[in-house]
């Protein structure tokens, strides 16, 4: 007994004896870890980003090749987010907005010498983000009111966790039946513009008024569509360069906007239920379908109005 006694003193001994690292008070208490919400069940954990250094082109291609509208920025270290790359800045790079003066004004026109500046030049700062512990209805309200179609998702710390998007969100609620009809929610009295109009006339159409994509529209007969990511990706796969032979930029956002339309048009109908919208546009992996009459383009229905219709916003 004396002999235990013993050796309870001397680890006590020890437990109190300095160490070369000051650890401060011992402290047996464990961080209570917050529980994650409903939004980390519909969610990307498994986010691809990459630092601000990375060149603007590095950054497009690198959406182009994983099909994404958006890639988070974050520190290499710690992952704590820096801001967001979207296909909106990569049209406002190449002749939209404000960010074509680091092509027009910082390299004269010249596109080659622009797109190996670091992503860091366009992309947004301050970013929407939603914490790991939201719910889904959290989520919604922030995209109906926004209207962002996607948001990074982090934890107490900033750090990035995943991303949600709008069409994670339809895609939870398109579960629930409803007899809501497509022409309830489209959206009528749509800005076109014609297949041979320059796509650079298109991108500042795009930024000037907050448009992800252009129905194109001739002799009142819908030719196809055009989007952001459309635009973006002749930029990403390469095309731009095969169609670039100066240099200037002017060049290649002469050329008339069908060369970035496929020719498969993917449509429905007025009279269509919004589940059979929301499922046609899961498959085709499709962010918006134009709604045809007789032949004729009358509305625009998008996964914002069916995220909108479905949440009873």
């Amino acid at each position: 007994m004396h002999k235990n006694n013993q050796n309870m003193k001397q680890g006590d001994k020890l437990l109190k004896m300095p160490g070369k690292l000051d650890r401060g008070p011992i402290e047996f208490k464990s961080r209570i870890v917050e529980s994650e919400g409903e939004v980390m069940a519909i969610a990307t954990r498994e986010v691809i980003s990459v630092p601000p250094t990375m060149s603007i082109i590095s950054a497009i291609e690198t959406m182009t090749e994983y099909g994404f509208r958006r890639l988070p920025i974050t520190d290499a270290g710690t992952k704590r987010l820096l801001g967001i790359v979207t296909a909106r800045d990569s049209i406002d790079f190449l002749g939209g907005g404000d960010h074509f003066n680091l092509v027009r004004v910082k390299h004269n026109g010249n596109l080659l010498a622009a797109i190996n500046e670091s992503v860091r030049e366009i992309m947004t700062q301050r970013v929407t983000t939603i914490p790991h512990t939201a719910s889904i209805a959290d989520v919604t309200e922030i995209i109906v009111t926004k209207k962002i179609g996607g948001l990074p998702i982090v934890d107490e710390e900033e750090v990035l966790t995943g991303i949600v998007t709008e069409r994670d969100v339809m895609k939870a609620l398109a579960t629930e039946e409803t007899d809501i009809m497509v022409e309830e929610i489209m959206s009528t009295g749509l800005r076109v513009t014609g297949p041979e109009a320059p796509i650079g006339t298109v991108t500042r159409e795009m930024i000037t008024h907050g448009f992800r994509r252009l129905p194109l529209v001739m002799d009142d007969v819908l030719y196809g569509i055009v989007s952001a990511s459309d635009i973006m990706k002749y930029l990403g796969t390469g095309e731009v360069f095969k169609r670039l032979s100066t240099g200037d930029v002017a060049e290649v956002m002469a050329l008339p906007v069908r060369s970035l339309t496929s020719g498969e048009l993917i449509t429905t109908v007025p009279d269509a239920n919004i589940n059979d919208a929301a499922l046609k546009m899961l498959q085709r992996k499709v962010g918006a379908l134009p709604v045809i009459e007789d032949g004729r383009l009358i509305g625009l229905v998008t996964e914002f109005d069916l995220v909108k219709a479905f949440s009873g916003k």
